[in-house]
């Protein structure tokens, strides 16, 4: 395949790029700086978002967009931080849609966040679930609202409603694990919050998956099937790097030090994978356990 690939050089992308370009399909990585990068077999980086870059002369056919561009959530969100999320967001998926009305291609991933259900102690969502409130929901609501113009282009389009991503050197499980790392780890907030996490590994492939199975279309939950409440995500990540989980951060101190940004990790939602379920999608990672087991390479 052709596949045009947006925030190429962030957290999932480059995992993506590195997995796309190994079988073969030919990838052009757009990108505001295109120089700052060098061209391989499988590989062209391509300007976009800049008044004198022009993507389409350097991309005659398409087959697949993926848009994961956006400006990262792992920052205290300030009223002008949450502005520049929505916006980078919006503004990147107005540009790919764009794309999709000059070129055509069969399919958009747009990548989404399972903060789009809001959170909730007791409900488990789906796909077949409406948005909730609060800015994750409003912002992934307006964002998928956004990619859903593509659809008037004959084009398929899947919302990638990620989870937590768990990765050794990336995304929220450094953070979560840096406590423990120094005998310090314990119960965040209530420990009641749900932690819909997923291996960084089955997120490439459920992509893949998604890329290649056309019966896909609309939200796709990008997460695990097998959540589990923040402590007992604790207690089995303390058992993997064989620390104590003992000590507990209250909500107040982690709202004090976060900001709005604290309902990552002291709020959560309970979400399933029903649609990549029932479409076959054999996990590598189903659980936990085996999951952290295979990051920190642990028996």
């Amino acid at each position: 395949m052709k596949i045009a690939i947006t925030g190429g050089t962030g957290f999932i992308g480059k995992h993506l790029i590195n997995y796309l370009s190994n079988q073969k399909h030919t990838l052009y990585i757009l990108t505001r700086n295109p120089s700052a990068y060098i061209d391989s077999e499988y590989i062209k980086y391509v300007g976009w978002l800049e008044d004198n870059y022009d993507p389409v002369t350097q991309i005659n056919e398409l087959d697949a967009i993926i848009n994961l561009a956006g400006k990262s959530i792992n920052n205290r969100w300030t009223n002008e931080t949450k502005k520049q999320i929505q916006q980078s967001r919006i503004q990147a998926t107005k540009a790919v849609v764009q794309l999709v009305q000059t070129l055509h291609p069969h399919t958009l991933i747009n990548a989404s966040a399972i903060g789009y259900y809001g959170n909730s102690l007791d409900t488990i969502f789906t796909e077949e679930d409406q948005a909730g409130k609060g800015f994750l929901a409003d912002t992934t609501n307006a964002w998928e609202a956004e990619a859903s113009i593509a659809n008037q282009y004959d084009t398929r389009v899947v919302y990638a409603r990620f989870g937590i991503i768990l990765d050794k050197d990336e995304g929220a499980l450094p953070r979560i694990a840096l406590p423990y790392q120094f005998f310090a780890g314990g119960k965040l907030g209530s420990g009641r919050q749900w932690m819909s996490w997923i291996h960084i590994k089955d997120v490439i492939k459920m992509i893949d998956f998604s890329l290649h199975n056309q019966a896909i279309t609309g939200p796709l939950n990008i997460t695990a099937p097998n959540p589990l409440r923040m402590e007992r995500f604790g207690k089995n990540l303390a058992n993997v790097l064989h620390r104590p989980y003992w000590l507990p951060a209250p909500s107040f101190a982690l709202s004090a030090l976060l900001g709005e940004m604290s309902e990552l990790v002291l709020e959560g939602q309970h979400v399933l994978p029903q649609k990549a379920l029932q479409h076959g999608y054999s996990f590598e990672f189903e659980t936990l356990p085996s999951a952290l087991s295979d990051i920190y390479q642990t028996n």
